[in-house]
Parts: structure tokens; sequence; C-alpha cells
């Protein structure tokens, strides 16, 4: 049996329609009840934990600490205790606008840089962890998500409901490696590699005006540019490239994605 949590969120939604064994699944309010009851770790060949709350702009510190912090730490002395492979969701938001340096920007970025060092500093105590520093994932089934849904999604909803869609002035200046969901399941459940915290992400950072310049295309709708908003003025990263990890499979473009819409 398989445990997995955040299965109601749009990557674990994707994980719990790929896992073909029996799946536990755990949510953000069933998460407490199963850490006070559930004993029955034997049966147990593998944890997935996708859950999080994953606001960027969430400054609840105590919310983001019991979910992110706190739970995730007891998963992986769980982990650790009874010798279960576990694989979880970190973020490129660790990067901040220092790729490859860790400079997080928030506190949901703050959060997932503790729990990765604290993987770091226990990762021989482990049978097997792996640690997902995912880059901007993108694909169908993320419409609920809102403001937090990708600019691929996002887009795409504006046009078809408006016949145009909001772009930040600058825009050809933001880049972001975008990845398909698809292919961050693919990789997460099927990989060889051994223990580590890896970056899932294509390697090929696109502007956000070029995905705006795509969907338009696509829709025939038009671009309206707004300003850039001040809440996000020092929190927002510039650029994202994943380092080449060579997971073994040609990732979905971007282009391609859009054009099978």
């Amino acid at each position: 049996m398989i445990i997995l949590t955040g299965h109601k969120g749009f990557i674990g939604k994707k994980f719990l329609d790929k896992i073909s064994v029996d799946v536990l699944t755990i949510e953000k309010d069933t998460s407490l009840n199963f850490r006070e009851s559930f004993t029955n770790w034997k049966d147990i060949s593998l944890i997935i934990h996708q859950g999080a709350i994953s606001d960027t702009t969430c400054t609840n510190i105590k919310e983001i600490y019991t979910y992110n912090i706190d739970y995730t730490e007891w998963l992986f002395k769980q982990s650790i205790k009874y010798q279960i492979p576990i694989k979880y969701a970190s973020s490129a938001s660790v990067y901040g606008n220092q790729q490859g340096i860790i400079n997080p920007l928030n506190y949901y970025a703050i959060s997932k840089v503790i729990m990765d060092y604290w993987v770091q500093d226990h990762i021989k105590e482990f049978k097997l962890v792996q640690g997902f520093r995912y880059f901007n994932v993108y694909g169908k089934g993320e419409d609920h998500k809102g403001d937090q849904a990708s600019p691929i999604s996002k887009f795409a909803k504006q046009v078809k409901e408006n016949g145009k869609l909001k772009l930040f002035e600058g825009s050809d200046k933001f880049l972001r490696d975008f990845i398909c969901v698809d292919d961050v399941v693919d990789i997460v459940l099927n990989n060889k590699k051994p223990s580590g915290i890896y970056d899932l992400g294509t390697s090929k950072p696109i502007s956000f005006q070029k995905v705006g310049d795509l969907i338009a295309n696509k829709y025939e709708g038009q671009i309206e540019y707004i300003p850039f908003p001040n809440h996000l003025v020092g929190k927002y990263q510039n650029y994202t490239c994943a380092r080449d990890e060579d997971w073994g499979l040609n990732f979905i473009s971007v282009e391609d994605y859009i054009n099978s819409l």
C-alpha cells in the first residue's frame, strides 16, 4: 500500500490516477487524525508526500509551520523508523532569484528549505528519500486553483471567457521553467536515482510573454498589459531554470501542449 498526501490537489490527483496499487490518501483535514491513530506501517511500501500549504503569498506562519514543517518532519521520521521509501515535493521557490543558490523569498519557500535541510542532515538514515524541487508545473485539471494556477492554464481560461488575457508589463523579462504535470508524475514514480534532492524541470525556460503570445494566437485573443503589482515587488522570481538531471525522457514542450488543447 502507498500513502499519498495531498491527493485532492492538482498534482496529487495525477498521482492518484497513475498509481496502480492500493492507496491510502491523506488530506489536510484528515492529517492530524491519521498522525494520532495510524499504526499499520508494516503494510506501507512507499510514501508520496505532496500535501502542503502551497500558496506563496500565505503569511500565516503558524499554519505553514503545522503542515509544511512539523507534519512533514513527522512523516520523515516514520519513513526512517519503519524504513519506508519516501518521495516528497520540494519547490524551485527555494532558489528565489539566485538560481542554484538557496534564497527563499516567501514563507512557503522558507518552509521547503527547512525540510530540505532536514533531509540532508538525516539522509543516511532513510532507506530511500527523494525530494523534488518542482519548477513551474502546468497541465489539465488546475482550473480550480484560481490565481495559483499556471499562467498557461490561467491565460487560456481568460481568453476563452473574455477574448483577452492579462499580462504584466515587462513579461518578456520574466522567464520560467515550465514542466507538464504528466512528466512530473512519470519521473517521480519511475526514476531509479538514489536518495537525494533533485531539480524537476525541463531546463528550457521561456518567458511569460512567449506563453501569452502562444495562447493568444491559439485562441485568436488579445493581450492586455497591466502594471506589475506592488505587493509582489521583491518577492517575484525573475528567472527559473532547473539543473539538467538527465531523467531519460523527452519532455512535453509548452508549444506542443498548447497546440494540443
